[in-house]
């Protein structure tokens, strides 16, 4: 599967599922940490690691975000607690 379809169904399901009935929930600093973490890994999943002299190596926070442009899923979150008050 190319990058643009795994981009794209992430965006699809993942989003959607993550932010359907968000404004519900009560969500604490440790949630908004372990959301984070879990959309960095799966985005690591999708643009897989990359090689330095030879070296393999996972891609860190910055080049994810380089990349993807756009990671705060806890943002989007909140923004849409916010529409629905």
């Amino acid at each position: 599967m190319s990058k643009t379809v795994k981009i794209k169904m992430y965006k699809m399901i993942v989003t959607a599922v993550v932010l359907s009935r968000c404004e519900t929930w009560a969500m604490t600093e440790m949630d908004m940490k372990r959301l984070s973490t879990w959309v960095r890994k799966i985005l690591r999943v999708i643009y897989v690691s990359v090689v330095e002299q030879g070296i393999w190596r996972i891609r860190i926070r910055l080049e994810l975000k380089e990349i993807y442009k756009y990671l705060d899923i806890v943002a989007d979150t909140k923004k849409k607690r916010l529409e629905w008050i």
